[in-house]
């Protein structure tokens, strides 16, 4: 049954924000079709210049189909925003985890009247390359990524928001987030670790809708799933409501009581098989179907435009059109109202610089007194403490100089070290902290830090094991993808440590993260350059970082504090006392091998240089004059715990490599350096036999 759209009574949400026009619009099943028609525009058969359509596999245009009422829905009465400034920093987040720049988004953003998304643009998928981010446009809030993430990530966003108001408060920080799940989001790990913290953190601003159209990208979800999903997420804390996907009256009443709430919701929306896939339903053939014209035959004529010819695509009348601007439009005076509070308010100067993501004006005069603190005190220490010292600390002065810097740990906090002094816990009762104590939910502490710099206005760290950095791999990919500001510290890097065997050391970790295009993987080799490796994370707006770094006290190698040296990626730490016979390069703990090796060589009058490498990405972009000045001519020998993959491009074809070769290890007996050949006198030996 068709409802006219109104505002709903009593909404939270709008009451303080500035009233949206009540003027009666099209039929909701009307603006809803609008959707439909452009998918099953999308979902043609392929065309000589374009032979992939931007909508994916028959499931997945079915999918968008099903969920067209609650877009409408959703973005004509509850979802805040405005077509002309998509990035108004007060705007709802709408997430849509159920498909990567799917075509219901990009019809929605096309519908509302947005900018730089036309007809073209749906119909052939808008280049990644012509916008930031690689999430398509300025109104595409996230790439949603491997199932799960989107859902996560949007939970890193309403955290944002909630410590965001916190600090700020709610005149200038005052907004939901939306999210479109499906089946497949909801069965995939991360959304446990994700719907637990957000219950855990009364995350009441975070709305999920669920498709549940008992549809899998593997077949009918019977076949492997059997939980209930509305109890799963009752239990995890949230508020929960089952509704028809069809129906705008439930719909409306679903989302007014989302609103209401004081837990995060989850408002399940069943839909039956779209009517233009009356042919090929969610079944595991039609999953993986090949795009093409079957799946929409019979589409059109079931949507009820008569005035609309069906043979006559890409084509929206034009009464719905004016009604989905006028949508679109429908925030433009709550923005307005927005930045009159903004203009006026004593926060705006703090505001405005932690949304653009400028470091504070203070932040290098700290860094700098932090370097020449450590340059004074002999020896200081290195490791997980991240510079640690007498009354100051690397990530304590970091975290006083720059108030958007927010962290957590996934594991044992006290070990990994990222809650420093006066930093409190973020907590359902203190939104206002900047400590996330995550458990060990690795892989959702990843993603919603992604969410959390996505958001604006914070720096998020995050804290685990190089050994168990595995699990936040896929979000660090995203992060990576989608050029976001999130830094890793991975600790506990070193081959001998814990007493679990084998599958705490880390051994092919390093070369794993560093194959990653646009990561900058750090692994510095004392006190002073884990603090540069910090200053050059923190200076890097375009992409994610990893500092890694090992838990013995390491002695220093620098006390020199003029220039942030590890910014080249790599430097000659100390040269050979006359021509080089031989160049040492070496990372992290292991620079100290090599400093102590040079020495027992230079008493054998064998002059040696040595080399510290800490950030291969930084070192390659240098130019190949500053490269060949720091590696040499004279033999290589490469120094380091870790998988020797990819250390060729330094060492040459004639290059020496020590790495983890040794025996195995077993619980309850670690295994040291020594046996692992990292040693000064192998390093020594190795030196000796090359040159023969």
């Amino acid at each position: 049954m068709d409802v006219p759209i109104v505002l709903p009574p009593n909404n939270p949400a709008l009451s303080r924000r500035t009233a949206i026009s009540a003027e009666p619009m099209a039929p909701p099943r009307r603006m809803a079709d609008a959707i439909r028609a452009l998918v099953i525009d999308a979902i043609g058969p392929p065309q000589p210049d374009h032979p992939e359509p931007p909508i994916g596999p028959a499931q997945t245009g079915m999918a968008q189909i099903g969920m067209a009422d609650v877009a409408t829905a959703l973005w004509t009465r509850f979802h805040k925003f405005d077509a002309a400034d998509p990035r108004w920093p007060d705007r709802d987040r709408f997430v849509l985890s159920a498909g990567h720049h799917s075509i219901l988004l990009r019809a929605l953003i096309h519908l509302t009247g947005h900018d730089t998304m036309s007809i073209d643009d749906i119909r052939t998928g808008p280049a990644a390359a012509l916008y930031p981010g690689h999430t398509g446009h300025p109104a595409v809030e996230t790439a949603s990524g491997p199932c799960g993430e989107g859902l996560a990530t949007a939970v890193g966003m309403a955290l944002a928001e909630r410590n965001m108001a916190a600090r700020f408060g709610k005149s200038l920080v005052d907004h939901r987030t939306w999210v479109f799940a499906s089946d497949d989001d909801l069965m995939a790990g991360i959304s446990h670790e994700a719907a637990a913290l957000a219950g855990h953190l009364g995350l009441s601003k975070l709305v999920v809708l669920y498709h549940d159209n008992r549809g899998s990208i593997d077949g009918e979800p019977a076949l492997f799933c059997s939980d209930d999903v509305l109890k799963r997420f009752s239990a995890y804390g949230w508020a929960t409501k089952q509704v028809e996907g069809d129906d705008p009256a439930q719909l409306n009443a679903a989302l007014s009581f989302a609103v209401r709430s004081r837990k995060p919701t989850l408002v399940a929306c069943r839909a039956a098989t779209p009517p233009l896939a009356a042919n090929a339903a969610a079944t595991r053939s039609a999953a993986g179907s090949t795009r093409g014209r079957t799946p929409t035959a019979g589409g059109k004529p079931r949507i009820r435009w008569h005035d609309r010819p069906h043979d006559c695509p890409w084509v929206i009348p034009a009464d719905v059109s004016q009604r989905w601007h006028a949508a679109g439009s429908r925030g433009a005076a709550a923005r307005r109202s927005w930045l009159k509070r903004l203009a006026r308010h004593n926060q705006r100067g703090e505001f405005e610089r932690v949304i653009s993501g400028r470091l504070p004006d203070t932040w290098h005069e700290a860094m700098a007194d932090l370097k020449h603190h450590i340059a004074d005190r002999s020896p200081p220490p290195a490791g997980r403490a991240s510079g640690r010292v007498p009354d100051n600390d690397c990530l304590e002065t970091l975290v006083t100089a720059t108030p958007e810097l927010i962290g957590g740990s996934a594991g044992s906090t006290a070990a990994n070290d990222t809650l420093t002094n006066g930093l409190a816990p973020i907590s359902v009762s203190n939104y206002g902290g900047r400590h996330i104590h995550y458990g060990i939910r690795g892989h959702a502490m990843a993603a919603a830090a992604n969410g959390m710099a996505l958001h604006g206005g914070i720096i998020p760290y995050v804290a685990t094991g190089v050994a168990y950095s595995d699990a936040l791999r896929p979000a660090l990919r995203m992060a990576a993808i989608m050029r976001q500001r999130v830094i890793y510290v991975l600790t506990h890097d070193a081959a001998g440590i814990g007493r679990d065997g084998a599958s705490d050391h880390p051994a092919e970790h390093l070369a794993d993260l560093r194959a990653m295009s646009n990561v900058h993987v750090h692994r510095p080799a004392d006190s002073m350059e884990a603090a540069e490796c910090w200053e050059l994370a923190l200076r890097r707006a375009d992409g994610p970082s990893l500092l890694v770094l090992p838990r013995p006290t390491l002695p220093t190698g620098r006390t020199d504090a003029t220039e942030n040296r590890c910014a080249r990626g790599g430097y000659v730490l100390a040269e050979a006392e006359g021509p080089r016979h031989a160049t040492l390069i070496a990372t992290g703990s292991e620079v100290a091998i090599a400093m102590a090796a040079r020495d027992h060589l230079a008493a054998a009058r064998v002059a040696v240089a040595v080399v510290s490498l800490p950030c291969w990405e930084q070192f390659d972009l240098q130019d190949s004059a500053y490269r060949a000045h720091v590696l040499g001519a004279a033999p290589r020998v490469g120094i380091e715990a870790a998988s020797g993959f990819g250390w060729d491009q330094w060492l040459g074809p004639d290059g020496t490599f020590i790495d983890l070769s040794g025996p195995a290890a077993s619980a309850g007996h670690p295994r040291r350096d020594a046996d692992f050949a990292i040693t000064t006198d192998a390093v020594v030996a190795a030196v000796t036999r090359r040159l023969g």
